[in-house]
């Protein structure tokens, strides 16, 4: 499986009909997203790092990359990986190592997991072009900003602090979008600011499914052109098991 043909799935998508990318947490739940017709996965961070039993954010490299390979090796369909922040890896490493796993795209995100601090949009920017440099066409770059994630009060009122996070959304994502990113993920940005981030960013957005929030096609229709579900799928999955010891456990 390729880049081109992951980057492919991104463009030319009816509103109604956004990219579906399922998060599976190891081999066996990724054949099954795959037996089910989805045509390409993206690992979560959050449920690789449950499923290897670790907190979200403090996965060793080496065990991420290892499942990451472990998930490509069994499926036919193109894989990109929620690499957090990229490890604080050399951009030219880090691309040598998500090659090695098969992986044709990945996640890098712009804030610290440990400090919750949002990176310098420059050096995020200048980052993620050392990464398309050394990529070159070979990677789907899916540059998230956690600008609402990081989200603060301030003056003005709950519209004004929308209107300023909108904003700073848009700054990042064009300076990510000018870096080579392929698609930009604000993850968290409220469905009503989905299609006007799309439009002045000029890449395909990318929108989180949340417990209780509006299905993938109502997203699709909101704006959004790339659909993930973060540690969601993961969750749900392991509520199955819960319930499963429970009534085990009753007898």
């Amino acid at each position: 499986m390729t880049a081109a043909a992951l980057r492919a799935l991104h463009h030319g998508r009816a509103a109604d009909d956004p990219l579906v990318l399922p998060g599976p947490w190891d081999a066996e739940s990724a054949r099954i997203f795959a037996a089910a017709g989805f045509p390409a996965l993206a690992t979560p961070s959050a449920g690789i790092a449950a499923t290897l039993g670790y907190e979200d954010g403090s996965t060793p490299p080496d065990e991420m990359f290892a499942a990451v390979a472990r998930i490509v090796r069994a499926v036919d369909v193109p894989v990109t990986a929620d690499l957090e922040a990229g490890y604080g890896l050399p951009a030219r490493e880090l691309v040598e190592r998500i090659a090695a796993t098969g992986a044709v795209g990945c996640n890098i995100e712009d804030s610290d997991h440990r400090t919750g601090v949002i990176a310098d949009v420059d050096r995020q920017a200048d980052r993620l072009a050392e990464i398309r440099a050394a990529a070159g066409d070979e990677l789907v770059i899916n540059a998230r900003t956690d600008v609402f994630l990081r989200a603060s009060g301030g003056p003005g009122g709950a519209g004004a602090v929308l209107d300023a996070q909108v904003g700073e959304a848009v700054r990042r994502g064009l300076r990510y979008a000018a870096a080579g990113a392929d698609c930009v993920y604000p993850i968290l940005a409220p469905p009503q600011v989905l299609r006007e981030l799309a439009e002045r960013i000029g890449l395909p957005v990318n929108a989180l499914v949340l417990p209780g929030g509006l299905s993938p096609r109502q997203l699709g229709t909101a704006g959004a052109t790339r659909i993930t579900f973060g540690g969601g799928l993961h969750r749900r999955a392991m509520a199955e098991v819960r319930g499963l010891a429970e009534e085990l456990r009753a007898g």
